[in-house]
């Protein structure tokens, strides 16, 4: 059976990442002409964001289902840009800028990846 408590908090935490996506994404932009900043900043805030908050509400805070999917779900799934940033790499090869374009997957992927273990092993601090 669908749990409507559920898919709200998932519908509203969605409907909040993705106008703090636009937001972020927007101001860091500004800073670059060629590059995906935007893009990048969201992924790596993001991420860290969602090892922290996993790690919290998995292992130290209890919270409720309803929460946790707000948050990891909703907020961070709508938050984080990895379609964007899959569609501005092609971009990027097409248009010759092929080392933006392997600067791009290098410091999403990776950066990423650092970003999450940074917050859950900060949230292990906890």
């Amino acid at each position: 059976m669908l749990d409507l408590g559920k898919v709200i908090s998932i519908g509203l935490g969605g409907f909040m990442g993705a106008l703090g996506r636009y937001w972020i994404s927007g101001i860091a932009q500004k800073f670059s002409d060629r590059f995906p900043l935007g893009t990048l900043s969201v992924n790596l805030l993001g991420s860290f964001a969602v090892g922290l908050l996993a790690t919290l509400f998995l292992e130290k805070v209890i919270v409720s289902a309803e929460l946790r999917l707000f948050v990891l779900v909703g907020l961070l799934g709508a938050f984080t840009t990895y379609s964007t940033f899959s569609l501005e790499t092609v971009s990027l090869m097409r248009n010759g800028e092929w080392m933006f374009a392997i600067y791009n997957i290098l410091t999403n992927v990776l950066g990423t990846l650092i970003a999450v273990w940074a917050g859950v092993s900060i949230a292990k601090l906890w």
